[in-house]
């Protein structure tokens, strides 16, 4: 039977606060009406042009939440840009590169580290094949990445609903099962703007959260098989009964060991730690029978140290009507830039 491991995620009871209007978060709503109040005022900023937005020559969908913490975004995201390559695009990727230790504009490239340009980043360039630069204003990181591959057609912003300085066509908007959790603001909610609000397209993961745009349900569970450094599989059906040391560096620890178990795995040890985490300080156990399994966004960072580690791909489910409904939009857009 698996066993709880040490865990070093500071918002888990936060989280849980968030989820209803229980005494933490009575205490903590004056401070979500100042966050709210600062919210309305930077919009209004943006609608009067007195702060302005950055339009860019082709097309920019923006894959966010508004809730704080993991929504399953880059999952989102991914899946979104594979869908646009079938459909003949030739999509680019932005990101802020959350978590880097680098400060400037550049691309994700083969031997770019999760240090320099961001763990998600990695990950995406990897997956998809599309070209994807980092900086702390996408509107740079799109400069860029379109003078560096003039054939880009359409980017996809990772994150960044909020980054209003970045113009955009088409907003997607994810939630994780938790949904609006208790429908209030930062800190006393998840909420970092007020829902609802309008938006292009909603995935849901949990109950339909309301509002006016068209909501699509979404369902993430794992792969049927691990990936190992050099790019080989391995069926988790092999690994059941294996020892294992599971560990998860994302915002929902506790998602990725559920998901194992969902699979027939039975970690012997479950180590959860801060998203984003680098590694750098972590110390392997002591016994070398241990198999280290992780998710694919931390491998990205394991691998340099620990090539022996496996990581599990999370596989999303989409409706096949969201993407219908994206191409409608798309269509729609392509027919008013031209």
């Amino acid at each position: 039977m698996a066993t709880a491991g040490r865990s070093s995620c500071p918002s888990t009871h936060l989280r849980q606060a968030w989820q209803r209007r229980g005494a933490l978060a009575v205490a903590l709503w004056p401070l979500s009406l100042l966050y709210g109040a600062l919210m309305a005022l930077r919009r209004a900023l943006y609608r009067v042009r007195l702060l302005r937005s950055h339009r860019l020559p082709v097309p920019v969908i923006v894959v966010g939440n508004v809730i704080a913490g993991g929504a399953g975004k880059t999952p989102v995201t991914l899946a979104v840009v594979r869908h646009l390559q079938a459909a003949g695009w030739q999509p680019g990727v932005i990101s802020r590169g959350y978590g880097r230790t680098t400060a400037d504009c550049r691309e994700v490239l083969p031997a770019s580290t999760a240090a320099e340009v961001g763990d998600e980043p990695l990950l995406i360039a990897r997956a998809s094949g599309a070209p994807v630069f980092v900086a702390r204003q996408r509107a740079e990181a799109a400069a860029a990445l379109l003078a560096a591959h003039p054939a880009t057609n359409i980017l996809v912003c990772d994150d960044g609903l909020q980054h209003l300085a970045l113009a955009r066509d088409l907003e997607i908007c994810v939630f994780n099962d938790e949904g609006v959790g208790n429908g209030w603001l930062l800190p006393a909610g998840p909420l970092r703007e007020p829902w609802p609000r309008k938006v292009d397209l909603v995935l849901h993961a949990g109950p339909a959260p309301g509002g006016s745009a068209p909501q699509f349900a979404l369902s993430r569970g794992l792969a049927t098989h691990a990936v190992d450094a050099s790019g080989g599989r391995v069926p988790l059906a092999q690994m059941q009964g294996r020892p294992l040391h599971a560990l998860a560096a994302i915002a929902r620890p506790q998602d990725f060991f559920a998901m194992l178990r969902a699979r027939g795995l039975a970690p012997a040890h479950e180590e959860a730690l801060p998203d984003h985490y680098d590694f750098n300080s972590w110390q392997r156990p002591s016994d070398k029978r241990l198999q280290l399994i992780c998710t694919e966004k931390d491998a990205v960072k394991l691998w340099p140290v620990h090539p022996d580690a496996l990581a599990v791909p999370l596989a999303v489910h989409i409706a096949p009507a969201f993407f219908e409904a994206l191409d409608a939009r798309l269509a729609s857009l392509s027919s008013i830039r031209h």
